[in-house]
Parts: C-alpha cells; structure tokens; sequence
C-alpha cells in the first residue's frame, strides 16, 4: 500500500485483528476502540460467557490489557482509549479516568463525547498534556466547540464525526466530514478530522478523496480494501449519496466551547447505547 495523505486506523478491540491487517497492509497508523468493541474481544466474551460478574477492577485491568497488546502493533496516531461515560458521568469522573488510561500506553488517546461533560474534560485535560479524541461528533457546532474547548493543545487533538450513524436518519453522512474540514480550514490546525463509522469502502473512497486527516475502519473493510489492490480515489471518482445533503455553515471558531449548542439526538444514542455495552457485558448481571 503506497502512503497516502490520511493515516489509515483499526476501528476495534481485537489484537489479533490489528496485527493481521498491520500484516496486509504494511503499515497501521492507529486504532481506535469504545466499550462496544471491547465487549466484542474474544477473551472478554469468553469471560463474560462463564457468567462470572467482573469488578471494575477486573473490567479495567481487561481494558488495560487490550490495549497494551495493541499499543506497540501501531503507529503515531496512536491508540484512542474511550472513558465510561453516561449522563451521570460529571467532567471531573472523566477525567480522572483519562488520566489513569493516559499512563497505560505511551500513544493513548483519550476519547470523551461531544456533551458538555466531556468538553470540559478534553478542556482540563489537554491543559495537563493529557491527548484527546472528541467522539460521537455529529455536527459542525460541536467540532467548533471542540475546536474552542481544546485551544492551545501542544497535540494534536481528534474529532470523530460518525458518518454511518449519520446515514441512518437519511442524511449525507460524508458531508459532515467534508463540512468540518471546510470549517477548520478558518483556524490553526491544531484540531484534526477523523472520520469514523466507516460503513463501506466508498465511505473510505470518499474520506480519501477529501482527504480527511484520519480514517478509522473495521479489519473487514480494510481487508476488502486490501483485496481489490488499494483503490485510491481518482478524477473519476464519484460518491452516490445515501440521503440528503448536510449543507455547510459558516461557523465562527472564535467563541468558547459553551457558545456552541452541542446537544444532538445521535450524541444521545451513543452514549446510551456505549453504556449499556459497558455494563451488560462487562458487568454481566448475575442469573
């Protein structure tokens, strides 16, 4: 595979799954996980299976784990570790979280949700030095107040705007990475575009063609990628939306993160859904 402007990521929990799409494509720039993919790790399945209740203990040190096997399989773009999180979840709980998963490997990346919470936790916690990948992005107002939270970062921070979940509800998922692209073109770079929720190799076609900073994909479509030779978008490239156009809006980066209306429906879902993968499988209920 010849070196492309987008680093390419494993969006998974599975060692195992890295190191053979490390071994097809030459290269792994990054993973990225959450508790739902986690969850889907076959040692963690085969413990939750014997029924035996995990402690929060037990759940970290599994956590931890995973990720240290996958640590040293990928490259600079790191490994993005996401905090539990639901809607009791305060900043400050988040937080000290990051700060516990940001020792265990030396490329963490700690994922907090676009919400309120977790824009002050990406706040206090690039001000410690502390990486961080924004998710659950859905919208050109939450990037901007990840833009703004995250201001004089020494990293780079992330955003992840999920394109799949925003091709559910019948719109143009991709246009939502096109459109924050467009935006930060307006500020100083500090904050990069990782398109995620890669449902399709035309999902990741498109994200190259922009090109969007990062892409993170499931081992399935990087190895069909891999199967049909690496295809890289060209002149002749062209995307057939899957619903109705996102158009763009000329959305100023000059305010603070609580300028910016940040609730969205999807956000909602996702946390509700990541948490409910947290517990039910790493703390399976007894009986």
């Amino acid at each position: 595979m010849k070196r492309l402007h987008s680093k390419m990521l494993v969006d998974g929990g599975d060692p195992q799954d890295t190191a053979r799409v490390k071994q097809v494509l030459g290269v792994v720039d990054g993973q990225t996980t959450n508790p739902s993919l986690v969850a889907k790790n076959p040692e963690i399945k085969k413990l939750v299976s014997s029924g035996r209740r995990l402690t929060e203990q037990e759940e970290a040190a599994e956590y931890r784990r995973i990720v240290r096997a996958i640590s040293p399989l990928v490259g600079e773009a790191g490994v993005s570790i996401e905090v539990f999180a639901d809607f009791r979840t305060t900043a400050q709980e988040m937080v000290k979280q990051g700060r516990d998963m940001f020792t265990w490997i030396p490329n963490a990346y700690i994922k907090y949700p676009c919400t309120p919470q977790g824009l002050r936790a990406a706040e206090i916690s690039v001000a410690e030095g502390i990486r961080v990948n924004m998710t659950l992005c859905f919208s050109q107002e939450q990037a901007a107040a990840v833009y703004a939270a995250t201001r004089g970062s020494t990293a780079p921070v992330y955003v992840s705007p999920f394109i799949g979940r925003i091709d559910d509800i019948g719109q143009n998922g991709v246009d939502l990475v096109l459109n924050i692209k467009r935006m930060y073109e307006k500020g100083d770079g500090h904050v990069l575009v990782l398109a995620a929720s890669i449902r399709s190799l035309d999902h990741l076609l498109y994200c190259l063609s922009i090109p969007a900073d990062l892409i993170t994909a499931p081992a399935k479509i990087l190895h069909s990628w891999a199967e049909k030779n690496f295809p890289t978008p060209d002149e002749n490239f062209v995307y057939e939306p899957v619903g109705t156009h996102i158009p763009y809006h000329d959305v100023s980066l000059d305010g603070q993160w609580k300028d910016y209306p940040v609730h969205h429906d999807l956000t909602t879902k996702g946390i509700q859904q990541f948490a409910a993968d947290y517990e039910a499988t790493l703390y399976p209920k007894a009986g």
